[in-house]
């Protein structure tokens, strides 16, 4: 309690927020960092998306029209590379800075400095990434799981400024998961247990541990990479003695994981906007948090069903397949748990909740195709065609993408202190659900036929359903500059937001003002 009282002197004379440039570049506060996230990752999505429309007008016609093949798997690499760690990611970093401090009833995050280089470090990252492209010889185009050798003897001479900026990106995850650990840890609010937070905190708290196990593997793997590539080093040449497959064991050992990072806060997002909106108490609230727990600790034991075609030992196979299986268990006591906190609510429709519903459904679809991927004699048939497209697709695009912007809908009055337009969010959801089942459902059916992916061209019976899935592509791509201009029309004006503007929301973000004043909590409040 002194520290607070020592704080609220210290701040009293700014407490409006200073304005100018140099409030964004100084910030220590997080909310503006979180902000500083948010239209970050927003961007990033738009420079992703416009690469996903470069892939996708190559493929609206079999043949080579637009560009070479070189340039275009210049663009899938980039784009994975990009949505991956300048979307997804950063995004559900902005949420946590903004959100957790609010949901646990803290004054801010724990280590603001570190918070603020944590984010000024990414532009960077990104910017030597993409400045990558217009190198000699062109940028990244090995995937963006960057196999060896692909990406050690057969690669240009961008790899190096490639692994700069991964090095740089994983160092700002690792920092920002380390302030919202302590944060969590040592700033909850006076009878906040942590059987009392909420979902998202929790699923944030347990994404963060993740995030600095795995994230130093990925820093070795591009370390082995550059030395293997400038240094002459053969950890993954066989020549000298190393292994090729050995690096896939290590990037999936990172990547697995990566995907439950990039999933885990959004059960934390539908969680709390599925009660809201049903007006009842989530349904089985421990249950959920074992499960997210689970979930992390199960996915460090799947990481090979990536790789059964690798001539793995029968044994290994079947190991892999079947904790593979195993984690859809605790994943299904997730979707179980959300349709009972719905059944008997009185249940209304604005668009946070469509988001959120729709991330069920679909997220729901994506985990069925993935227990397909996990059955290893099948994936030697699906193993790098569309199908595996469609999958990852589904659970990242119509899970975690979705799942950002029903907590954008579901928290801008809160940021803003405006109602955004319902109808233009409306309009918003609809076309993005329509048009991304068109973009993503047809990919199960090409990738089954034997249409392999990363590929500029492909055999002419696929050529119906590929112009079907590129009109998808560009309906949704054009869907989400209606969203940008939902997101502006509310930071501009409109209609006054409540302190909860949502009839059902619970939380003690609700219970500062909309918009969120710039200090809160500064004496902490109690949780009864």
């Amino acid at each position: 309690m002194s520290t607070v009282v020592g704080e609220m002197d210290h701040h009293d004379h700014h407490h409006h927020a200073p304005s100018g440039i140099t409030r964004w570049l100084f910030t220590t506060n997080h909310k503006d960092i979180g902000s500083l996230y948010l239209w970050f990752s927003f961007i990033m999505f738009l420079v992703g998306g416009s690469m996903a429309m470069v892939i996708r007008a190559e493929l609206f016609q079999p043949g080579l029209q637009l560009v070479e093949p070189h340039f275009f798997n210049q663009m899938t690499t980039v784009h994975g590379l990009i949505m991956v760690f300048g979307a997804v990611m950063p995004a559900f970093t902005g949420l946590a800075n903004w959100m957790v401090p609010l949901m646990i009833g803290a004054p801010d995050m724990a280590l603001p400095r570190m918070n603020n280089w944590s984010f000024w470090i990414l532009p960077f990252a990104f910017a030597i990434l993409l400045a990558s492209l217009f190198m000699e010889g062109g940028g990244p185009a090995f995937g963006w799981t960057f196999y060896a050798p692909l990406s050690t003897t057969y690669s240009g001479d961008s790899t190096a400024l490639f692994v700069f900026s991964v090095h740089i990106m994983g160092i700002s995850s690792i920092m920002g998961a380390i302030n919202v650990i302590v944060t969590i840890m040592n700033m909850r609010a006076p009878g906040m247990t942590y059987m009392k937070m909420p979902l998202f905190v929790w699923t944030w708290f347990i994404t963060a541990f993740l995030l600095i196990a795995v994230m130093p593997v990925l820093a070795g793997a591009v370390t082995m990479v550059l030395t293997d590539k400038y240094f002459g080093t053969s950890f993954f040449d066989a020549a000298g003695g190393g292994d090729p497959v050995m690096f896939q064991h290590i990037f999936w050992f990172f990547g697995h994981p990566e995907v439950y990072i990039m999933i885990l806060p959004s059960f934390g997002i539908v969680s709390a906007i599925i009660p809201a909106f049903s007006r009842k108490p989530l349904f089985g609230y421990a249950s959920m948090v074992y499960a997210t727990a689970a979930i992390a600790g199960l996915s460090f034991l799947v990481w090979a069903h990536h790789m059964f075609t690798t001539g793995m030992p029968v044994a290994a196979e079947l190991f892999f397949m079947y904790c593979t299986m195993l984690i859809s268990v605790p994943t299904g006591v997730k979707v179980f748990n959300w349709v009972a906190t719905m059944w008997r609510g009185s249940i209304s429709f604005e668009t946070p909740m469509l988001f959120a519903l729709a991330f069920v459904i679909l997220f729901t679809i994506g985990g069925f195709s993935g227990l397909m991927l996990a059955i290893t004699p099948v994936d030697f048939q699906y193993h790098d065609t569309y199908f595996v497209v469609a999958h990852f697709h589904y659970v990242l695009v119509s899970g975690a993408i979705f799942s950002i912007m029903a907590a954008a809908y579901y928290w801008l009055p809160k940021w803003t202190g405006h109602m955004y337009d319902e109808n233009l969010g409306r309009w918003h959801f609809w076309c993005s659900l329509i048009s991304v089942n068109v973009l993503f459902f047809p990919m199960h059916f090409v990738g089954l036929a034997g249409m392999p992916r990363r590929i500029p061209d492909y055999a002419l019976q696929f050529a119906d359903i590929n112009q079907i899935v590129s009109i998808g592509g560009f309906a949704f791509g054009l869907s989400q500059l209606i969203f940008l201009w939902v997101v502006i029309k509310c930071v501009r004006g409109g209609e006054k937001a409540a302190a909860k503007p949502w009839e059902g929301a619970e939380g003690l973000e609700w219970t500062v003002d909309s918009p969120a004043p710039y200090h809160t909590f500064e004496t902490p409040p109690q949780v009864k």
